[in-house]
């Protein structure tokens, strides 16, 4: 048995219902469904997990709440801290746009820029969290955070009425594993597809080499899918029979935003993008008849460079 449950998805869902928004799927061709996590609050899935394990903490202490983040796991962590009264000192690295600080900001977080990598601001985050007792909220290796990330899935089946496929972005895992999770029921569900850039491909060397292991972190999707090494959580439940690892190109990613943007109006980053580029370059072919859905993950973008 995995450190996170079906049953701790449904009680996530019963935790945060009141916090996060139920988004809309979009049947986009026969067969084909968004699930439109780009309009969560905060822009990404990330609000769900940071909920949960801030509610499930219970009492918050002095020190309030500590994150490391690429962006969107901080603006999550910003949003939940400021609806529930709490104090948020978010850790960013170096890669991280302009556009996500700047949404840092607003919500009224303490930041701190620092590392070339997720991987050092996550240190820093960690030491801060010792230093001061706040309650850190990681980005994708709690099993409070996959279990609400899970409720995603959850939400997805509700509204499909059952789907054969689901393609996912992959970071550091915890989204893809909450899914896998909250789509399962008696041990059985739809197939996932964990979807990462080629030049990020932290769940697939881990797979490979039959552990987590360290990859180096570059292109299109490093400030949202830019985790070093998968968590030991995700590695633990995405390890399973029904999970399938592809990589995509940063020349297909970009390709599907701008498809997202041109065809759906749809304004995604380019992480957000990722699970949608498997499909459109390829990677992944439906067979016939089969139900497909693609979780468009993150919005927290320059609108500005939609079309290139």
């Amino acid at each position: 048995m995995t450190a996170v449950a079906h049953e701790d998805v449904l009680a996530a869902a019963g935790r945060i219902g009141g916090h996060v928004l139920r988004t809309p799927v979009l049947e986009v061709a026969p067969g084909l469904t968004f699930k439109l996590e780009l309009l969560q609050h905060s822009g990404s899935f990330k609000v769900r997990g940071a909920f949960n394990r801030m509610l499930a903490a219970g009492e918050m202490p002095a020190g309030g709440v500590v994150a490391a983040s690429g962006g969107n796991h901080g603006l999550a962590v910003a949003h939940a801290a400021r609806a529930l009264g709490v104090r948020a000192e978010i850790f960013v690295p170096e890669v991280t746009s302009p556009v996500k600080v700047a949404g840092l900001r607003a919500l009224g977080a303490h930041i701190t820029q620092t590392g070339a990598v997720y991987a050092e601001a996550a240190e820093a985050a960690a030491k801060r969290a010792a230093e001061t007792g706040a309650l850190q909220v990681h980005a994708y290796d709690q099993p409070e955070v996959i279990a609400g990330q899970g409720t995603t899935g959850l939400e997805l089946l509700e509204q499909t009425g059952g789907v054969d496929t689901v393609l996912v972005a992959v970071g550091g895992g915890g989204f893809a594993a909450g899914i896998t999770v909250g789509t399962s029921a008696g041990g059985s569900g739809p197939r996932v597809v964990a979807v990462e850039p080629e030049r990020i491909p932290t769940l697939n060397a881990a797979l490979r080499a039959g552990e987590p292991v360290p990859v180096q972190v570059s292109g299109v999707g490093a400030d949202a899918l830019g985790a070093t090494t998968i968590g030991g959580l995700a590695f633990e439940i995405l390890s399973g029979p029904r999970v399938e690892s592809v990589l995509v190109s940063d020349d297909a990613i970009v390709a599907a935003r701008r498809t997202l943007w041109e065809r759906h109006r749809l304004a995604a980053e380019h992480a957000g993008a990722a699970a949608y580029a498997a499909l459109l370059s390829g990677v992944h072919r439906p067979e016939p008849g089969e139900r497909v859905a693609v979780v468009v993950c993150g919005s927290n973008t320059d609108p500005a460079t939609l079309t290139g």
